[in-house]
């Protein structure tokens, strides 16, 4: 894309599924339905099956000479932004076994079997804090973490099983980049749907915070407040528009957010 287009940023592109894989979970690419685990969570006992311990540089080290690869072909042009899923994305997969509309095998393990869900959390937000820190240290210069399902729990719930660890991985990551004399890169996080909670997420440790496509610019600053950066939100579907109508909606969005401490961004 970028010898095609003058971007701002280059962003390594990795299937967010390849943590449960390093956790021992097999992954398989199903056609037409996408991304499948062979033997989703089904019951407590089987977060025994899982790796309690993991080396993420030899599980996920093919991730790492990707980044150190594409920032040395970018040679310094644009930077280079890694990511990850956070834990409660990662968790409905894993028990989901794959898409759905409604978490509901996910969600009922939040009621059903809380400690357990929490161990589960704790489990995925430690490796992704190493995994996000093994990125900066193959070369990425930013990090941004997904919670792309945070749409499918309440306020409380996002509250009780996302907040912390979201916040957690923000306080990991930033110490252990001290600890191992690493860049202290900026952080973004996108919790798509989770309006309920911009405030919190303007205060959890990270310098930017995305936004998806169904809430208002003034908003969203009203609610986050000036020292954050905010990035978003074009619906992406926007692009099916013709080109004038497109220039026309990004126009509106940049005047909506202002020009400080903004990044202009898809809203997902």
């Amino acid at each position: 894309p970028l010898r095609r287009f003058p971007l701002d940023a280059a962003i390594i592109f990795s299937d967010i599924l390849v943590v449960p894989q390093a956790l021992g979970m097999e992954v398989v690419m199903v056609p037409g339905k996408g991304p499948t685990f062979t033997e989703p969570l089904k019951e407590v006992e089987d977060l025994l099956k899982l790796r309690q311990k993991v080396d993420v540089t030899a599980e996920l080290g093919y991730v790492f000479q990707a980044i150190t690869l594409t920032r040395h072909k970018l040679e310094g042009r644009v930077p280079l932004i890694g990511f990850s899923g956070a834990p409660w994305t990662l968790m409905s997969y894993m028990i989901e076994g794959g898409g759905s509309t409604t978490m509901a095998k996910a969600k009922s393990w939040l009621y059903r079997h809380p400690e357990a869900s929490h161990q589960l959390l704790r489990l995925l937000a430690d490796v992704i804090a190493d995994y996000l820190v093994g990125q900066v240290a193959a070369g990425a210069q930013a990090l941004q973490l997904f919670e792309s399902h945070a749409g499918h729990l309440g306020p409380e719930q996002f509250q009780d099983f996302a907040l912390p660890y979201i916040r957690a991985i923000a306080q990991a990551v930033k110490s252990k980049l001290k600890e191992e004399a690493l860049p202290l890169v900026p952080m973004i996080i996108f919790a798509k749907d989770a309006h309920y909670a911009l405030h919190d997420l303007a205060r959890a440790g990270y310098e930017v915070v995305g936004l998806d496509w169904t809430i208002w610019p003034q908003e969203a600053r009203a609610q986050t407040g000036k020292d954050v950066t905010l990035q978003g939100n074009l619906d992406p579907c926007a692009l099916y528009a013709p080109k004038e109508k497109i220039g026309e909606l990004v126009r509106k969005m940049l005047e909506g957010f202002g020009t400080q401490r903004y990044i202009a961004n898809l809203g997902h």
